[in-house]
């Protein structure tokens, strides 16, 4: 009876991820391409280590080579929005030309070439992330801190399978050479999956809000600050804009004609927590006043702009430090 090998099997299941995100479109470009790609890896290193198609291992280091670039131009799409289209053909670029350069000059080459891309671009995404939930502007606001956590884990990913792969040479250099039979194939099967596994996640969607040093500012800058808070309050008592569940710190900016960065540290300084807190605070004031005119608590959590009840609970259990029903058994 045939077997299929495990790397086949990663690949079967991630092309369903695919099929799955075309048929419910609910997977932004970037992170369908991450996921489609990941699985035709996948299925090359089975078609290579196990059914014996040699020829593809040219093939293979060159999709390996461009697997942490899709993922960076992913999270960049989610971070900073719109990608141009030279930036994306620069990344593209990057990684196939130094694994082209490593196979004409030396073909162990690519045990450098290779883990150094995939380490490189993990460490560029935790380094943008150092400033948690305000990094991706454009991302709803409700999920700002499931967001960043499935973000550094992709970036972990990265950093891990190059650190595998280090790994491996080196026991492969010192004389180890069983493991060249089944530990490489499992390994990127194993990475191939969490990174197309992350990519499907809903997120893509405890933090130290970034803090501004008041020593720093100038008059102009509180000035500037101060008015920015003053609109805002205003805006979000009119306009009520927490409602909204797809609300970006980014869709926000554009209402209220502030730059995004001026915004977000803005409400940094004078709220004293970030921009999903700030908004998540209102949606769970907005779901009490709900709650106390009889309105169920499924009802009021997604009447304020929450979609998930993970999230919801969270959230209320920080605003008001106890979960909604026993809010209710409390105000009964």
């Amino acid at each position: 009876m045939p077997v299929l090998p495990v790397p086949m099997i990663v690949a079967l299941i991630l092309l369903g991820f695919v099929l799955h995100r075309v048929l419910t479109r609910k997977t932004h470009i970037t992170l369908l391409v991450l996921i489609t790609v990941c699985a035709v890896q996948s299925a090359i290193i089975a078609l290579v280590q196990y059914y014996g198609v040699s020829s593809l291992r040219i093939v293979q280091a060159l999709v390996a080579s461009i697997i942490p670039a899709i993922a960076w131009l992913a999270f960049r799409q989610a971070s900073a929005g719109p990608l141009r289209n030279q930036n994306i053909y620069v990344h593209l670029a990057i990684g196939p030309a130094l694994a082209v350069i490593g196979l004409i000059i030396h073909p162990d080459w690519l045990d450098v070439v290779i883990p150094s891309l995939f380490a490189g671009y993990g460490l560029a995404i935790l380094i943008v992330l150092r400033e948690g939930e305000d990094s991706l502007p454009h991302s709803r606001l409700e999920n700002g801190y499931l967001i960043v956590l499935v973000w550094r884990i992709l970036a972990l990913a990265l950093i891990g399978s190059a650190a595998t792969d280090i790994f491996i040479a080196v026991r492969l250099a010192s004389g180890h050479s069983d493991m060249l039979l089944w530990l490489p194939s499992l390994l990127s099967s194993i990475t191939l999956l969490v990174l197309g596994a992350l990519g499907l996640s809903h997120a893509i969607e405890s933090q130290n809000d970034p803090q501004a040093k008041r020593s720093h500012d100038t008059e102009q800058d509180k000035d500037r600050d101060t008015a920015i808070i003053e609109k805002l309050e205003t805006y979000i008592a009119t306009h009520k804009p927490y409602l909204d569940p797809d609300l970006s710190l980014s869709r926000l900016s554009r209402k209220l004609l502030v730059p995004e960065k001026q915004l977000s540290r803005a409400i940094n300084k004078y709220k004293g927590e970030n921009v999903s807190r700030y908004i998540n605070a209102h949606r769970v004031h907005h779901a009490c006043a709900l709650m106390q005119n009889d309105t169920s608590v499924t009802e009021a959590m997604f009447a304020s702009g929450f979609n998930t009840k993970s999230n919801f609970n969270r959230e209320f259990l920080r605003v008001i430090g106890a979960s909604p029903r026993d809010w209710l058994k409390s105000r009964a």
